[in-house]
């Protein structure tokens, strides 16, 4: 009885170690883990003041900022939160997106130098950037979470969500019909099934 027991301590050992392996270095392994972990109709509870804010300022749903919140980072829960091109915060911004398309790039894909200050609210207003200071610090910060829900509700309301135009804005955010098909699958979603007394108990 006590060696079958050591013989499954081992295994579960073992399961472990490759588990914590594979999640800390395979990105779309961990996707899929936080992706079982989140339900479909589920969002973090403290977000959804940060959502309504940002998204009642640019006269979008807020719905649609939570959904686009959930496919850009899983809610924050991706680490680091860079992407391999270059996007990044909790929304995902390009760098020249969030600066400003008129500063000079490193690339055609809207990276800039490493040593550019992109939270600078005078260089962004200059170049008309969709960086935001929604917090009053004095920075634009896309890795702050208002910042980026802010910046990102602008975006999306000046590319056509403010007019129910929510495909076409979410192509212009991420020019994939992938992407927009997954953020539009959570936008209904969560238009007709959050429940946070479900969910939460209140």
């Amino acid at each position: 009885m006590k060696k079958w027991l050591y013989s499954i301590l081992i295994l579960m050992v073992v399961f472990v170690g490759i588990a914590i392996l594979l999640f800390e270095q395979n990105d779309r392994f961990r996707q899929g883990l936080y992706k079982a972990i989140i339900a479909e109709n589920q969002i973090p509870e403290d977000y959804i003041p940060v959502y309504h804010e940002a998204a009642d300022t640019y006269s979008i749903p807020w719905e649609l900022l939570a959904a686009v919140h959930r496919v850009e980072t899983i809610f924050s829960t991706m680490e680091p939160m860079e992407s391999p091109v270059g996007a990044l915060g909790h929304f995902q911004f390009m760098p020249r997106t969030w600066v400003g398309w008129t500063y000079p790039g490193v690339d055609d894909i809207g990276n800039v130098a490493d040593d550019v200050d992109i939270t600078d609210i005078e260089l962004i207003e200059e170049h008309n950037g969709y960086g935001t200071d929604a917090t009053g610090n004095g920075e634009a910060d896309p890795f702050n979470l208002h910042d980026s829900a802010y910046a990102a509700a602008r975006f999306l309301s000046e590319h056509g969500a403010v007019d129910g135009d929510y495909e076409d804005a979410l192509f212009s955010y991420n020019r994939s019909d992938a992407y927009v098909e997954e953020v539009m699958h959570y936008f209904e979603t969560y238009k007709e099934n959050y429940d946070p007394i479900q969910l939460y108990g209140k």
